[in-house]
């Protein structure tokens, strides 16, 4: 891969190319040396160097400028992406442990009027409380939708949603990319009354957030269980909230009739699922494309990339704004 490419995929302006590739053949020499062979002053590199610095490719100890390599540079831009991308999830898991905590409040008999920061519900009518939630008219709503255009509330929820549209109330949903070919009715139907769809290659747990103050998720996290945790603690919400937002940055549009995606869109749910070390079986799946395509999709998006490898089909594919 080319040293621009590299300097791209590690989030810096262009500017900074020629000024990288200098200083990364001054690697072992003294910033004056460095210095004066780019004719500025070793307080002006500096200043220069700062935005490397700052992401620890380059150096300077006793006076001797050190930089990686832009093998390593890459690999460690990567990493902090990663990380950054896992920070969400880590959230929601730790929200995993915390949530069934709830169920152990001594009192359960409370009346209206006092503090609830949740409980674990049986509930049966969970389409019910939302709807109620959203006739209060307390916030924007947000909903993990992994099956639900399965069950037989959805026509009543989707009233629900369109009345919440109406008052101006922002609404948006995440579903599994396998909805759109399972159910492109809903998805058009969703949205032609308002509701902004996202799809990734899988949503992993039920969820719904309305406002700041109240959310429900199933517990255990997933889609089958009958036990549920209702949440009105902001912070916790807050949580959720996070974690829901950073999926929808990484999500891909559908457009406005709710069955379409742009085709860099279905390029960026594939490189999701590369990015992730999916395997092509499962990538299979969760698309809900044959093998085949998936593998000819993948040789084409590395053509295309000009690569010869995944991993670094996700270099150059950050570099493109594509992930």
């Amino acid at each position: 891969m080319k040293d621009s490419a590299v300097v791209g995929a590690l989030g810096l302006p262009t500017q900074m190319e020629p000024v990288y590739l200098r200083v990364l053949a001054g690697s072992g020499q003294s910033i004056d040396q460095v210095a004066a062979s780019m004719l500025l002053s070793p307080e002006r590199l500096l200043v220069q160097l700062e935005p490397l610095m700052a992401l620890g490719i380059v150096t300077v100890d006793g006076g001797v400028l050190h930089v990686i390599d832009p093998a390593t540079a890459t690999s460690r831009a990567l990493a902090a992406q990663a990380a950054g991308l896992g920070v969400a999830a880590n959230e929601l898991a730790r929200m995993a442990e915390v949530l069934p905590l709830l169920a152990e409040r001594p009192d359960r008999h409370v009346t209206d009027d006092q503090q609830i920061d949740g409980d674990v519900s049986s509930e049966s009518d969970v389409p019910g409380l939302i709807a109620q939630w959203i006739r209060e008219k307390r916030g924007d709503l947000c909903f993990l939708r992994p099956d639900q255009w399965r069950l037989p509330s959805e026509s009543d929820m989707a009233v629900a949603v369109g009345n919440a549209v109406r008052e101006s109330r922002r609404v948006r949903a995440i579903y599994p990319a396998r909805a759109m070919s399972e159910a492109p009715h809903m998805l058009r139907m969703r949205a032609e009354i308002g509701e902004e769809i996202r799809v990734v290659p899988s949503v992993l747990t039920r969820m719904v957030i309305v406002g700041p103050r109240r959310a429900i998720v199933p517990e255990p996290l997933g889609t089958g269980s009958d036990r549920r945790v209702v949440v009105r603690q902001e912070s916790l919400v807050g949580v959720l909230q996070a974690y829901f937002d950073e999926l929808w940055e990484t999500a891909s549009r559908v457009d406005g009739r709710g069955d379409r995606l742009a085709e860099h869109d279905h390029r960026r749910l594939l490189l999701a699922e590369l990015a992730d070390g999916v395997k092509d079986e499962q990538i299979a799946r969760n698309l809900d494309i044959s093998l085949r395509t998936v593998r000819r999709r993948v040789a084409a998006l590395m053509s295309e990339l000009g690569v010869d490898t995944r991993f670094q089909a996700g270099v150059e594919a950050v570099r493109r704004g594509w992930l």
